[in-house]
């Protein structure tokens, strides 16, 4: 194949592929059907990928990288001015909490198929990875603003409960609303209800 020829190939793999994932999940997904419909050969497609699970993560690569850059922003802002949390990130918060609310929706279907239909890839445990990052964060996070009130640090069963509490919500919203404007008007509520957990139990 010609570079130019390798690239429509490939294209045409992660197109094909995406769909075939998305309508049937990683374990019932065919990769004799993907290459049938992308209308190259089986060797074709393990000329660009290793095997079924590369391919599945090339297709949901893109989504997840994005959305830790949201989340990754937010705590770089968040360890940087652990003095103001309460007073002045109110509006850190309803930004971010937006941030990703439009990340979930702009890629709806494939964060459906990581929460949903991972079952068998290496993905297939993201919610728990996505809620270790948080945890790390929010038990150093909470460690600092406990230290400089001279209190002892929250115990790790609540940084864990209060990690996956968050994360659930988000999950909430993407499995229970039909779109983003309809997932936005839950914001009030929902950043209220956050900032009040954790500043009830970490302070500020």
């Amino acid at each position: 194949m010609g570079q130019e020829t390798e690239k429509e190939a490939k294209t045409k793999l992660l197109i094909h592929a995406r769909q075939e994932f998305i309508e049937k999940g990683y374990m019932k997904a065919s990769l004799r059907s993907i290459c049938k419909k992308a209308g190259v050969t089986t060797g074709a497609l393990y000329f660009f990928f290793e095997d079924k699970n590369d391919l599945f993560g090339n297709v949901v690569s893109e989504p997840l990288h994005r959305l830790e850059q949201v989340i990754g922003e937010h705590f770089k802002g968040e360890m940087e001015n652990t003095d103001t949390l309460e007073e002045t990130g109110v509006d850190d918060d309803y930004e971010v909490t937006g941030q990703i609310i439009h990340c979930l929706f702009q890629y709806y279907e494939e964060f459906q198929l990581l929460i949903t239909r991972s079952q068998g890839s290496d993905y297939e445990g993201i919610t728990d990875r996505i809620v270790a990052i948080v945890e790390q964060h929010y038990r150093v996070l909470s460690g600092k603003v406990r230290a400089a009130a001279g209190r002892e640090p929250v115990d790790d069963f609540m940084i864990h409960w209060i990690a996956h509490s968050q994360v659930d919500a988000f999950i909430h919203l993407l499995t229970h609303c039909s779109s983003e404007a309809e997932a936005k008007k839950q914001l009030d509520s929902m950043v209220a209800y956050l900032r009040g957990g954790w500043f009830a139990v970490v302070g500020g």
